[in-house]
């Protein structure tokens, strides 16, 4: 029977206090005794509890005697709260009947509060607002509660209202999960069904796919397959969180655990796909399964030479952790040996590169992240381009497209106009506007990618005092007139540092670079000719200034012709410098890329 079951997640936008709830449900429910209590228990990554967001999602049993006093079972499964990791929110939901959406109570609705909402809506589950963090003294409980309650449809009164840190009022939360939110469907004697909605590489076990069974039951002794990826199984272990690992020897529908696959890879068993009995196999799989696709590439290369394989091995071992993660060998003229990486987002890449410093000790380069363009060439192939050094020959390419954006931001109104002004400085196109609150207006815009990648958050922050916020997601290919911005340094073109930029960014972009280049570039024994060229042209140049050495300053007297002698000996010596002499590029100059922002 599965009456006494309840699957539920906890949905909020980044920093609402969803890890410090999901910390109290424990400790109330006695799961963690208050010995082992720490801040954020879910959070077991370094990163995640410095930088406060959840980037694994995580699974956890808990028991609860309700005031009915009959014991529940209750599976709580943490979701990522990042944008960059809306796949793995989807799965998270989909595994779930009800889902608890925490707003905080000083900052109110925001983008990601709306985005998990209407996914979770999408998702048919039941959802039990929360508004937290009531304790704080610049709290609006009222008025939030107003807010949420319009938007789902409730009575304010209806909202729950808690704060996580104090534990006020959170046992009314177990209550509602329990009253409100509908028990699984028995469904123990159909074939076997159950969702993977995460996993991760364990080096005893293999990859452990964490799962929800929908219908049907297992046991530890059973062989399994995977639809997705055709691989079949015989579990090393089968369990449930609590939080730790405990195995268990059967898992039946309705409940949450985890299948110790013995895989050596995560990419044998992915987010999303499902798992069945090989003997007594199901029709058809769970539907909404899909490749996460990396939307941001940028090129790693190691500053030290030698540690080329450690880098390897690092990026080897990431990997088996997290899937959305791909990476194929490069080379580059300037920057010798590395490898093209393919991310979820910025974030994500910011979260891969600090484990590679940390975890591995690694100094590494990052070149300036680009997006995957498709080239349609004249014979009427399409080719995937994620370097601009990759982009073929100019003649024979017919048309590039780009990817665009949906995105939403979600601000006061007061900065209705500062928001307006950089999208469309940045080709935006405004698509429409809601108001989902008073005082607060819902942008909903068209952008490409390439110009929201690099520093487009940071300056929307700024311009709204870090009250707006963003959430976006992939709408689709786009032609354009784009092209290839290359520079070159003493005649050579230096791959790392060109880019792809629209036909009217060109000169700009090409000159603002030149400029910061200019300054970057230490002075040689001979000059140094910087220049930038798009659309097979020069569209600008700088000197690097040679260092002079005083020729002359031996020369006491005599004849003006000695001193001529000099200088031509001198002349002639740097000509021939400047034809076998190498200039080296400082690192900053492949960061200057990066920071070319609205300045």
């Amino acid at each position: 029977m599965t009456d006494h079951i309840r699957n539920f997640c906890i949905i909020a936008h980044v920093d609402h206090g969803k890890s410090t709830l999901a910390d109290r449900l424990l400790q109330l429910t006695g799961t963690i005794s208050d010995r082992d209590m720490s801040a954020q228990v879910l959070d077991s990554m370094d990163l995640e509890r410095e930088k406060g967001v959840t980037i694994k999602a995580s699974a956890v049993r808990m028991y609860y005697t309700a005031a009915d006093s009959q014991k529940y079972e209750l599976n709580l499964i943490d979701t990522p709260g990042h944008v960059d990791f809306g796949y793995e929110v989807s799965r998270a939901l989909k595994a779930c009947e009800g889902a608890v959406l925490v707003v905080d109570a000083t900052q109110g609705i925001e983008a990601q509060t709306l985005a998990n909402l209407y996914q979770a809506l999408d998702a048919d589950l039941t959802v039990i607002p929360v508004i937290n963090k009531i304790d704080l003294p610049s709290a609006r409980p009222d008025e939030v509660a107003e807010d949420v309650g319009s938007l789902l449809g409730v009575a304010p009164e209806a909202v729950l209202r808690v704060s996580a840190k104090d534990g006020v009022n959170v046992e009314a939360i177990l209550e509602a999960i329990v009253t409100r939110i509908p028990p699984p469907k028995d469904a123990d004697e159909a074939p076997l069904r159950a969702l993977v909605f995460d996993s991760h590489y364990d080096s005893y076990k293999g990859v452990i796919a964490y799962v929800r069974v929908f219908e049907g039951s297992f046991k530890h002794t059973d062989v399994l397959h995977l639809f997705a990826t055709g691989a079949d199984m015989k579990p090393v272990e089968i369990g449930i969180f609590a939080p730790g690992m405990k195995a268990t020897q059967t898992l039946g529908s309705g409940e949450v655990g985890y299948v110790a696959t013995g895989f050596k890879t995560v990419h044998e068993c992915r987010v999303g796909d499902t798992i069945t009995r090989t003997s007594a196999p199901a029709a058809d799989p769970l539907p909404g399964y899909r490749t996460p696709k990396p939307m941001v590439f940028a090129g790693i290369y190691p500053v030290d030479a030698d540690d080329h394989s450690d880098l390897r091995e690092s990026l080897d071992k990431l990997q088996l952790n997290d899937a959305a993660l791909t990476y194929q060998p490069e080379t580059s003229q300037a920057l010798g040996f590395g490898f093209r990486a393919g991310f979820l987002g910025l974030f994500h890449m910011e979260i891969i590169q600090e484990r590679i410093e940390r975890e591995y000790n690694l100094d590494c380069l990052f070149t300036a992240p680009s997006v995957e363009y498709e080239v349609v060439l004249h014979d009427g192939t399409t080719v995937p381009v994620d370097s601009p050094a990759a982009l073929p020959d100019e003649g024979t390419i017919l048309e590039v497209r780009e990817p665009w954006m949906n995105i939403e931001i979600i601000t006061p109104t007061d900065y209705y106009g500062p928001i307006m002004d950089l999208v469309t400085k940045r080709r935006g196109v405004f698509k429409q506007q809601e108001y989902p609150a008073p005082h607060r207006v819902q942008l909903d815009f068209e952008i490409p990618l390439s110009e929201i990648i690099i520093d487009f958050f940071d300056l929307l922050k700024s311009r709204t005092k870090g009250y707006a916020s963003l959430d976006y997601q992939f709408l689709e290919y786009r032609p354009d007139t784009l092209q290839k911005l290359e520079i070159l340094v003493n005649g050579e073109p230096v791959d790392a540092l060109a880019a792809i930029v629209h036909e009217r960014d060109a000169y700009h972009k090409g000159q603002r670079l030149i400029t910061k280049l200019k300054e970057l570039i230490p002075r040689q024994l001979f000059d140094v000719a910087v220049q930038a060229s798009a659309g097979g042209r020069i569209i600008s140049r700088a000197n690097v200034k040679a260092t002079r050495k005083d020729v002359l300053a031996k020369c006491y007297g005599g004849d003006i012709t000695r001193k001529k002698k000099l200088l031509e000996k001198q002349k002639k010596g740097k000509r021939r410098l400047k034809m076998v002499g190498n200039v080296e590029i400082p690192q900053d100059a492949f960061m200057a890329v990066l920071r070319l922002g609205d300045e």
